[in-house]
Parts: C-alpha cells; sequence; structure tokens
C-alpha cells in the first residue's frame, strides 16, 4: 500500500500535467480540479489509522494478559508465605506504632519514652539499591577473607537496612542517629545533636541546608569504646535492639512484594482503561 506521503508526491505531479496540457486559463477552476484529484486520493489515511488501531488494541491485550500472569503470581506468592514471627511479635507486642503508607517507600515506627519522642524510618529502597558487598570496604578491594565472610553469611546476611533515628526532648533539640540495621544488630555510624527538633527530620530544603552546616561530631566508631557501649545500652532502652534490627529487614520484604503487586494492578488499570 502507498504511504500518505508517496501519495501527496505522485498526486499533486499528475494533476498539475494534467491542467498544464489543457488550454483552460489558471483560475478557481484549475485549483478546484487540483483539488479533487488529490482529494480522491487521500481516503487510504482512515485505513491507515485503522490498521494502526488495531494493532494498538492487540499489544494492549497482550500486555493486559501478561500482567494478568504476572499478578496471579505474586498473589499466589503472597497467599502462601507466612508473616515471619520477627515481624509478628514485634507488632503485637513491641512499643512502637508503625507508619506505612501504601503506595509510598518509607515507613515510619514512633513512639513516646518518657518525655522523649522517638521516630525511626527506613525505607524498601535500600532493598532495591542494594548489592553483596557494597557496604564492605575489604570486600570491595577484592580483600579474600570479607569476600569470605560475605559467602558465610548465606541466606541469612539479608540487605543492610540505613535507620534514621530521632529522639526528641521538649525545648531541649533531637538527637539524630544515623545506624544500619543487618544480621540482627544495630551499627550506629553517627550521632547528630539538633539544638533545633526541626533539623533533624529536615522536611524542607532549607532546613536540610541548615542541619548540614551543624558540626557531626567523629564517627561513631572512633569514639571511646566504653562511650559507644554506653550509648548502644541508652538506645536499647528505648527499643532501638536486636527485636528492632531483626523486623526491619523482614518487614521490608514484605511491603517490597506489596508494593509490587499493587504497582502491577495500577499498570494493569491503565493499560485496560478506555
Amino acid at each position: 500500500m502507498m504511504s500518505l506521503r508517496a501519495v501527496a508526491r505522485t498526486a499533486a505531479p499528475r494533476a498539475l500535467r494534467a491542467v498544464s496540457a489543457s488550454p483552460i486559463t489558471l483560475g478557481r477552476a484549475t485549483i478546484r480540479a487540483t483539488s479533487n484529484v488529490l482529494r480522491t486520493q487521500l481516503p487510504q489515511k482512515a485505513f491507515s489509522t485503522t490498521v494502526f488501531r488495531a494493532a494498538a488494541t492487540e499489544i494492549d491485550s497482550e500486555l493486559s494478559e501478561k500482567l494478568s500472569t504476572e499478578i496471579g503470581y505474586e498473589q499466589d506468592i503472597a497467599s502462601n508465605e507466612p508473616v515471619p514471627a520477627t515481624v509478628k511479635d514485634f507488632l503485637e507486642n513491641g512499643p512502637f506504632e508503625l507508619v506505612d503508607t501504601p503506595g509510598k517507600e518509607d515507613v515510619v515506627l514512633k513512639r513516646t519514652f518518657g518525655n522523649e519522642q522517638i521516630t525511626i524510618s527506613f525505607s524498601i529502597a535500600d532493598l532495591q539499591n542494594y548489592e553483596p558487598g557494597m557496604f564492605d570496604e575489604d570486600t570491595a578491594l577484592g580483600d579474600e577473607e570479607g569476600a569470605q565472610n560475605e559467602e558465610d553469611m548465606g541466606e541469612d546476611g539479608g540487605a543492610p537496612v540505613r535507620l534514621n533515628i530521632v529522639i526528641e526532648k521538649p525545648s531541649k533539640g533531637a538527637l539524630n542517629i544515623d545506624a544500619v540495621a543487618q544480621d540482627g544488630s544495630i551499627v550506629v555510624d553517627n550521632m547528630f545533636y539538633y539544638h533545633d527538633a526541626k533539623l533533624a527530620h529536615g522536611d524542607s530544603a532549607e532546613t536540610q541546608h541548615a542541619a548540614q552546616a551543624v558540626y557531626p561530631g567523629p564517627p561513631f566508631g572512633t569514639l571511646d569504646e566504653d562511650l559507644q557501649v554506653l550509648m548502644e545500652r541508652y538506645l536499647e532502652d528505648r527499643g532501638i535492639n536486636q527485636a528492632l534490627a531483626l523486623f526491619v529487614p523482614d518487614y521490608l520484604d514484605m511491603k517490597e512484594q506489596k508494593e509490587y503487586l499493587r504497582w502491577l494492578n495500577n499498570l494493569k488499570g491503565f493499560v485496560d482503561a478506555q
């Protein structure tokens, strides 16, 4: 079938040749005749559009069927996997309130401890971006012992999950602790103190910029060992302990699967919409 561009190229010259061979003087009649010739060549446009529309509909149906298959597969997995004991025990017996908004990457735990407000946030983004060895400098440099330690962890090693911990006191500012939950342990990286508790949350670009100007303190691992131990016990008293370290990665595994299933359903709903 000739394309519309080919029709336009061939039809116009033929019309003009016919006009030039005729003694009729160029005018409205000639232009009208030329237009009629061109018009007779253009109805193919509707047929071409129909062909493209039919092809698109066929592809849409195939994609929708594939999405349905994937959704069914994920639903089967979810129905056959029980809630991990670490998650069930933490939610039923732990002191924290869980805030998990469907469709969002971040998860938040909140609790009150005396006059303190404690907030812990973490994200499924750590699971999606994790590559074995990315947090191990020795392994990244090719150290055989580091590589062997990673291999020995096996399936129980799991992805390390970053924790943003904020402990606030009325009119006394806040502590902001950067930590990692992995292998049943909470490993503290840094501790910040802010006179203004708002800086610990960084809810706006302005507060984030202001927080960056605050002295961060030395890396936690360089502190006196006794001081490190006491700070870890300080956190354990507030529920930042082994139970939390076991809960976080297991809960994120569940959330990631739920969010993937939600994403598949949203995508299928969009493809099927008329």
